[in-house]
């Protein structure tokens, strides 16, 4: 029996780490790609003579609302918060996508976690919890071979 333990165990250890840090880099991307999404309304498109011009997406009413009467962030401005949120929660997730700048990104993302659980919904421990381990491991062990990272550091090495 002992044996049959080890031997899983061993079988375990096969998995590669740049498997298990795209699944990570993945799965918290879309967490926080998904939020961001709910802050913004799409782009804006006019016709203008036959031609269309794209503006940038602007902040949705219902994020500027929570950010002003459910958030109450105590150190910025409710329209600043909600601006910094929308743009990290599009930015950071894209580049932990890539596996580029990914201890950077995944940091980032830790602090606006840590930012959520301390001061907007303290009883969310355990998926803030979840989110923390997640982006703690790429903090702490980067994001695998299957990444920019990997191919920018193994070029100028």
């Amino acid at each position: 029996m002992v044996q049959l333990g080890k031997w899983c165990i061993s079988q375990f250890e096969r998995i590669p780490y740049g498997l298990i840090a795209l699944l990570g880099r993945f799965s918290i991307a879309a967490i926080f790609w998904k939020s961001g999404q709910t802050k913004i309304e799409g782009f804006a498109v006019d016709v203008v003579a036959g031609s269309y011009q794209f503006g940038w997406p602007r902040l949705a009413d219902s994020a500027l609302y929570l950010f002003r009467e459910e958030y109450r962030l105590p150190w910025l401005a409710p329209e600043l918060a909600a601006l910094l949120a929308a743009v990290a929660e599009h930015v950071f997730p894209v580049l932990l996508l890539l596996g580029l700048a990914t201890r950077f990104s995944a940091l980032a993302l830790l602090l606006m976690t840590a930012t959520i659980q301390l001061l907007v919904y303290p009883d969310a421990y355990p998926t803030h919890g979840v989110w923390a381990a997640v982006l703690l491991l790429l903090v702490a062990q980067g994001p695998g071979a299957v990444s920019l990272d990997w191919l920018v550091a193994r070029k100028f090495s």
